[in-house]
Order: structure tokens, then C-alpha cells, then sequence
């Protein structure tokens, strides 16, 4: 063993004759043709003559139609190799479904394009794989930072709520009132650590399940960011995985931080339902859409590497109510769930 997999050759590998003695063959088959055209045309008639200039304008559009042919083909040989080419310029791994057609298997061509879409095949599945190590390795590290925040900060804070509350009863009045502002102030902090512990690691999708984490995303959302936020989901939702689970949570949390950061939108709408046979996350906002030539920022890379952890599709797009931006996951539900 020496560390590397190898991957398992072809079966019945199909043997043809290769692309340079196919286009030899093609272009001696058609010199030979122009040859025997030429000295047809050329060849002295008996009971017929031709004037020199009709003799070279035949020969010419021989040569020319010799030439044409030729060309078309030729593109006919190589023309597979040229659409793998385009396909290998613009192939997405982000979009897992886009495959070379291999339409004559029996070539050069053939074998070209199958061994790209098996290659495609293994950059996927390596590309999943380190994407689910690093999304674990992030949520890992999410609550064991949540899990700080709650048991060490959140202490401390509410053992000075509770200090504050004992020197308030010496401290002169005059004093008083500042102290309750200090008490506020902690209050808020410790409120705000709450939030973000919650944030980092949702209690509610831990606890509750999904349908109740999304109600409790969509208040606390609402609250804070001073958005109406209006949610609907299906019932009797299919049974997904931790990761499904945790994937439809965070796209629907990032694409309603992007409402609130980017949108200027003033209402927000989240479903999520059975469509075509997937589960489908949509979120839509009043805003002012995705401007021209827009670049995916850091939470759209993020939503597209999480959706292709679990093979779902992700598109972001206008409202077509009207105004503003629209982001859909589709999660597939191929086996009858």
C-alpha cells in the first residue's frame, strides 16, 4: 500500500482506431479525390474542347469543395474534443449535475470525455468530503465557544448582577442611580451573550427540531433587526438528517442576515414546503435585490459550500413577486421520504 487510492480502470475498454490515423485517412481519401477530379478535368477530350480559363475555374472550385469537405469532416472527428474543451473552461463543482454527453463511446474522443466525467465525479466527492470535515471542524468549534460563553462569561456577568445587587443596599443614594445603570449595562451584556451563544449553536434545532428552530430564528430575527418577518412551513416536514437539518437552519439564517445587512428591505417571507420532490428553503424580502455584476461575498460562498455538503441545489435570484432578491434550497428527497 503506498497511501494513494487507485482508481479502478474501465471494463470493457472499447478499442478504436485513433484520431490521427482517422484524420489521415480522411484527408488521403479526399487528396486522392481532388487528384482524380483534377486530371478527369484536365484529360484531352476527343470530341470536345475547353478553353484553358474553364479548365482552372473547375479545377479551382474542385480544390475549394476539396478544402470545404475536408473541413466539416474533420470538425466532425475533433468536435467532441472541442466541446470538452468548452465544458472543462466553464465547469462548476459548485453545480454537481454538468457531465460531458459522451455519444460514441468506441473513440478517442469517447474515452477523453468519460475520463473527464469520472474525474469530475472525484472532484466532487474529495470536495464534499474536506467540505463536511470543515463544516464539522466549524460547528465543533461553535459550541464549544457557545458552550464558553454560557458557563464562564455568562457566570461571571451574573455573579456581578448579584455583586451589584448586594453593594446597592450600602452605597448612598445619590449613588443608587448609577448603580442601576451599571446594572442595566450588565444586563444588556449578558443578554447579548445569550444571543450570541444561541446564534452560534441553536438550542431550539437541538431540542425542539427544525420546524420549531426556524419559528424561533424568525422572532428573534424580527426583534432585533425591527424587520416583519412572516414564516410558513409545511406540515408533517420529512425526516432529515443532523446535517440536512442543520444545513436548511443556517441557510435560513444566513439569507436573512443579508436581508437585514444588505437589502433595505422592510418584510421578509421564509418557506418551507415540498416541491418536485425536494424540501425547499425560500427566502424572499421587499429589498433592493442583488446589484449588476454582483460577487458572491463570503455568506453566499458559505450558503453554496453547506448546500453541496448535502448534494442540495442553491440559487439566488429576483423576487418574482416583484422587488427585491430570492434564495432557494433545495434539498432531494429521492428516497421516499
Amino acid at each position: 500500500m503506498n497511501g494513494h487510492t487507485s482508481v479502478p480502470e474501465r471494463r470493457g475498454r472499447q478499442r478504436y482506431i485513433p484520431l490521427l490515423y482517422r484524420v489521415a485517412g480522411v484527408n488521403a481519401l479526399l487528396l486522392a479525390a481532388a487528384v482524380a477530379a483534377t486530371i478527369l478535368v484536365l484529360e484531352p477530350v476527343r470530341e470536345s474542347s475547353f478553353r484553358v480559363e474553364s479548365e482552372g475555374a473547375a479545377v479551382i472550385v474542385a480544390l475549394l469543395l476539396a478544402v470545404a469537405i475536408n473541413v466539416y469532416l474533420v470538425r466532425r472527428v475533433v468536435g467532441p474534443v472541442e466541446s470538452l474543451t468548452a465544458l472543462a473552461r466553464r465547469v462548476d463543482l459548485a453545480d454537481h449535475s454538468e457531465r460531458m454527453p459522451v455519444s460514441n463511446p468506441a473513440s478517442e474522443a469517447g474515452e477523453l470525455a468519460s475520463t473527464f466525467n469520472e474525474m469530475l465525479a472525484r472532484l466532487e466527492a474529495e470536495r464534499r468530503d474536506s467540505t463536511g470535515r470543515v463544516l464539522a471542524g466549524q460547528e465543533a468549534e461553535r459550541l464549544r465557544i457557545a458552550q464558553e460563553l454560557h458557563d464562564q462569561v455568562g457566570q461571571e456577568l451574573t455573579a456581578v448582577l448579584l455583586g451589584l445587587a448586594r453593594v446597592e443596599a450600602r452605597v448612598p443614594i445619590d449613588l443608587r442611580a448609577d448603580i442601576a445603570e451599571i446594572q442595566r449595562a450588565v444586563r444588556g451584556s449578558l443578554e447579548d451573550v445569550r444571543q450570541i451563544a444561541i446564534e452560534l449553536r441553536p438550542e431550539a434545532l437541538d431540542d425542539l427540531g427544525l420546524e420549531s428552530a426556524l419559528a424561533v430564528l424568525c422572532e428573534r430575527f424580527a426583534e432585533r433587526s425591527g424587520l416583519a418577518v412572516r414564516q410558513q412551513v409545511a406540515d408533517r416536514l420529512p425526516d432529515l438528517s443532523p446535517d440536512e437539518e442543520l444545513v436548511v437552519y443556517r441557510v435560513a439564517q444566513e439569507a436573512l442576515t443579508n436581508v437585514a445587512r444588505h437589502s433595505r428591505a422592510n418584510e421578509a417571507d421564509l418557506t418551507l414546503a415540498r416541491e418536485d420532490g425536494a424540501l425547499t428553503l425560500t427566502v424572499t424580502d421587499d429589498g433592493h435585490g442583488l446589484p449588476a455584476g454582483h460577487a458572491p461575498g463570503a455568506g453566499i460562498r458559505g450558503m453554496r459550500e453547506r448546500a453541496t455538503l448535502i448534494g442540495a441545489t442553491l440559487t439566488i435570484d429576483g423576487n418574482p413577486a416583484g422587488r427585491g432578491c430570492r434564495v432557494r434550497l433545495g434539498v432531494p428527497m429521492e428516497d421516499g421520504r
